[in-house]
């Protein structure tokens, strides 16, 4: 955020100065706030406000609309996140800047351009099943890359919960924590019965046809007699791990 505040500080220094003029700075202003290529406007202001910069969600864009959203917030020195990326994304970010990362299971792209400092406090992600281990991996790399330090604890299920017993510790040492589930989505339950911290539930779309492609995960958590749970949108680790982090740097 420093580089951002910085940028503002400079253009009224240059004000004051008389190196500017106000119609200059007005027009500066605009670029700071957003950028506009027709198809997207490109949020440079969000840094300011939330902390971190603009998202891409890269479902239903093209690769070349990633590939022009990726250049503009490359301008400003952001770190860019794109969520929900196929490989065919990460190849044609990977043509328009260096050092991007692709995290495939999590289908997520991601290119730092400056350190985030790192919190001492911990995230715990913990799933279900191995077939909820994609979502969970999308909350886990949000959050690391946003700046925290992620315990990751998967396959834990309630078909089996001693193995969830067995890493009680883990979670009861956590600041927060994201539990994805499918099936019936019983698991943020029972995390929300076993500790003192905020439980966000994650409803995964995995299970048979009864499921309801993860409603039924959903209406588990959302009706949950544990204090303590919010929940998120059926397969949105992205949004857990966002909001985890909010909560983490509090």
């Amino acid at each position: 955020m420093d580089n951002y505040l910085n940028e503002y500080r400079q253009l009224f220094q240059q004000i004051k100065s008389g190196e500017v003029n106000i119609e200059q700075a007005l027009n500066q202003v605009r670029n700071l706030k957003f950028d506009d290529l027709g198809f997207a406007k490109v949020d440079h202001h969000r840094q300011i406000r939330n902390g971190y910069p603009e998202v891409i969600f890269s479902q239903g864009k093209t690769v070349e609309q990633i590939k022009a959203i990726v250049l503009k917030l490359a301008e400003k020195n952001n770190n860019i996140m794109a969520t929900r990326a196929t490989r065919e994304v990460y190849e044609g970010i990977c043509e328009v800047i260096e050092d991007a990362e692709y995290f495939e299971a999590a289908r997520i792209v991601v290119v730092k351009k400056r350190n985030i400092l790192v919190t001492e406090k911990t995230i715990a992600v913990v799933s279900a099943g191995t077939s909820d281990i994609p979502v969970a991996e999308e909350a886990a790399i949000t959050a690391e890359t946003l700046g925290n330090r992620v315990t990751r604890v998967y396959d834990v299920g309630v078909a089996g919960i001693h193995r969830l017993f067995a890493n009680a510790d883990t979670l009861m040492s956590a600041n927060v924590l994201v539990v994805v589930a499918g099936m019936e989505g019983a698991l943020a339950s029972v995390v929300g019965g076993m500790v003192d911290k905020p439980v966000i539930a994650v409803p995964t779309s995995i299970g048979y046809g009864a499921s309801f492609g993860g409603l039924s995960a959903l209406l588990t958590m959302l009706n949950s007699c544990s204090s303590g749970i919010s929940v998120v949108n059926i397969d949105n680790g992205f949004g857990a791990g966002y909001t985890a982090s909010m909560i983490n740097k509090l």
